[in-house]
């Protein structure tokens, strides 16, 4: 990235970073306007980097630390932040799962007790094992199995597009792989993954850094270090010509198109142009997919862009760019994607004008800084962007990253990576609309 000096109006996210001895490495974000904190604990283990015949581990385990501990029995933890005034949640990605926390300041060292207490064991058992699979596969069956379109657009697009199997299994998981995950397992994966090497603690709000860092330490510092797999090399090329499949959705009443290009890697110079390029095809009702597809050949219903199921600055491996849209039946999918591919060739070949383009790095960072005020928000991605990049304070590199694109880097962007060569496409008909298209073509 683009060595960039901050402009004399741009918030200033204070940020300090210590590592304990343990590893453990503790963000805090000291802010004083509300009595209030935030905070996140991210491990540095997501969906590639679950067992090979285990997809949907990192998930299940994620329901699993809300389970209970020796010390704290199920719901303890729960029933100890609501009742303080907080709330809390989990989430897996790729690339890391976070556990996250807002409450007010006084209840800041009852959470830290009890993050520090289930990084430290879970209470490892058959009948929550069993309860969290059962909870795991309803959540697929209301997600994904009697869903419309039922996440294609980031479950299945990953399948056909990367060639490793860290990158392209389903994060969701297989029943079969779900159910026969043991309590050995379970624990095995705590051991290897949970420990505080492994992980980064962020709190954002009413403290001082000292504060954060002796509480860091009271509650943390005596969780021993433990080993930690070596992170497997999820690298992959571009792809060199396109993947294509066409499926029925028996619950879909219109079709809908994704179409997938994989992006340059994190930090490289095409990483912010790349955020940017999203937000000129697809941000909203003024950008280009909208405008050409939408509302001038009226060929879609609507049109969105996802960097899987991460941000697009938090992503440490192969991430597809994608482009979901629902369209029109009269429509074929090779006529939205040559429409597509005009207003891709039209930024490619001609760039971005100014106005356009300055309007755009407004909504991104007015989004941005939108994300950063609440405590809960700051605390989070700190936390993300430390395990993702070792370094929270990228947080103030951002903007200037955004606000130093100019319009020959979306050429560049546009013309090496939205490419057909580079593209993955899934067409999801109605599955009465593909039966109709085969009865027709067998009887003619």
């Amino acid at each position: 990235m683009p060595a960039l000096g901050q402009a004399s109006d741009r918030w200033e996210i204070p940020v300090a970073v210590k590592t304990l001895d343990n590893g453990l490495t503790v963000v805090v974000s000291p802010d004083d306007s509300a009595p209030v904190v935030g905070v996140s604990v991210v491990y540095r283990v997501g969906m590639r980097q679950e067992p090979r015949n285990r997809t949907g581990f990192a998930h299940l385990f994620e329901h699993l630390m809300f389970e209970g501990t020796p010390k704290a029995g199920e719901g303890v933890f729960d029933k100890v932040i609501t009742s303080g005034g907080g709330r809390n949640n989990g989430s897996t990605r790729p690339d890391f799962t976070n556990y996250i926390e807002v409450a007010p300041a006084s209840a800041l060292e009852p959470i830290l007790w009890l993050e520090a207490d289930r990084m430290t064991t879970l209470d490892f058992n058959e009948r929550t094992l069993k309860n969290q699979q059962d909870v795991v596969k309803e959540e697929i069956r209301v997600n994904v199995k009697n869903q419309p379109y039922g996440g294609f657009m980031w479950l299945d697009i990953n399948q056909q597009a990367f060639q490793k199997w860290e990158n392209n299994h389903d994060g969701y998981g297989s029943f079969e792989d779900l159910e026969g995950a043991t309590v050995e397992d379970v624990a095995a994966f705590h051991r290897d993954y949970y420990g505080p090497n492994n992980a980064v603690l962020s709190i954002a709000g009413d403290l001082t850094a000292e504060e954060g860092f002796a509480l860091a330490e009271k509650y943390f510092g005596g969780i021993a270090a433990r080993p930690t797999p070596a992170r497997p090399d999820v690298s992959e090329p571009i792809n060199t010509g396109e993947k294509r499949i066409t499926q029925p959705d028996a619950l879909a009443q219109v079709p809908a198109l994704a179409v997938g290009w994989k992006i340059a890697e994190r930090g490289s110079p095409d990483h912010a142009p790349t955020a940017v390029l999203a937000e000129v095809l697809a941000g909203g009702d003024a950008s280009r997919a909208y405008q050409g597809l939408v509302k001038g050949r009226e060929m879609a219903i609507n049109g969105q862009y996802l960097f899987g199921l991460t941000s697009p600055w938090e992503f440490d491996g192969p991430t597809l760019l994608t482009f979901f849209a629902l369209y029109k039946p009269q429509f074929t999918a090779d006529q939205l994607l040559a429409a597509l591919d005009e207003e891709i060739a039209r930024i490619a070949e001609e760039g971005v004008g100014d106005e356009e383009l300055a309007r755009v790095k407004t909504r991104m960072l007015a989004d941005w800084n939108n994300g950063m005020e609440s405590f809960l928000g700051r605390a989070d991605t700190l936390a993300r962007l430390q395990a993702i990049w070792g370094d929270a304070a990228v947080a103030n590199q951002i903007p200037g990253w955004i606000d130093a694109v100019d319009s020959q880097d979306l050429q560049r962007v546009a013309r090496t990576y939205l490419t057909a060569q580079n593209r993955t496409v899934i067409d999801r008909k109605p599955a009465a609309m593909l039966e109709a298209a085969a009865n027709a073509a067998g009887q003619e």
